[in-house]
């Protein structure tokens, strides 16, 4: 596993505050738009799917999910709170192929490397079926740092992520913009795009 050791230990101790945190908040319009947009019985995976209320969502919804986090105290809490099976992998144990109808990353991917990106892409377009579906969300700005809580983040601009997106054989259905505070406490502002697989 490749995850960020100190990340994935804040995660640890905080896993309970993230998790409160994530469960106040009320606004799923990109969640819902997601699961609208694929085929009833779909299979998604949830890649990075923390204490797990998004998944329950997508599985509510009539969707076979896949849940994965690379954090142990997250995929306990997933199973303990919604009676999800979390496999516990970081981003680059994915290797399926042509498997997913929709690969779910929020705010996830913003973990990785800046220079791994391509590649985290790159399975993804990998593991998704024809015209399969793209959700990404990620902080926006410029460079690599640590959040006041020791947490690693990749910044990436609205075009960067397009190209990224594009390069690796998707195309943009949908992008947003907006801010807000995170666990840290500090408002800082996030793109989410949708994105289709193109062959």
């Amino acid at each position: 596993m490749t995850a960020d050791r100190e990340t994935l230990d804040v995660y640890g101790r905080m896993a309970g505050d993230y998790a409160a945190m994530v469960h106040r908040e009320r606004n799923d319009r990109h969640l819902d738009a997601f699961i609208k947009s694929l085929p009833a019985r779909a299979r998604v995976l949830d890649l990075g799917c923390g204490p797990g209320r998004a998944a329950a969502r997508m599985a509510e919804a009539g969707l076979q999910v896949d849940a994965w986090d690379a954090s142990p105290e997250m995929a306990a809490l997933a199973r303990e709170r919604f009676g999800l099976e979390v496999r516990v992998a970081a981003f680059d144990a994915l290797d399926a192929e042509a498997v997913y109808d929709g690969i779910y990353a929020n705010f996830s991917l913003l973990h990785a490397r800046r220079s791994k990106m391509p590649q985290h892409l790159d399975r993804i377009a990998k593991a998704l079926t024809a015209h399969g579906l793209l959700h990404i969300g990620l902080k926006t700005g410029v460079g690599e740092r640590r959040d006041s809580l020791g947490r690693f983040y990749a910044y990436y601009q609205e075009s960067e992520l397009a190209g990224l997106i594009e390069t690796a054989r998707f195309e943009i259905l949908s992008r947003a913009t907006g801010s807000e505070a995170g666990l840290d406490g500090v408002e800082a502002p996030w793109i989410v795009m949708k994105a289709r697989k193109v062959d």
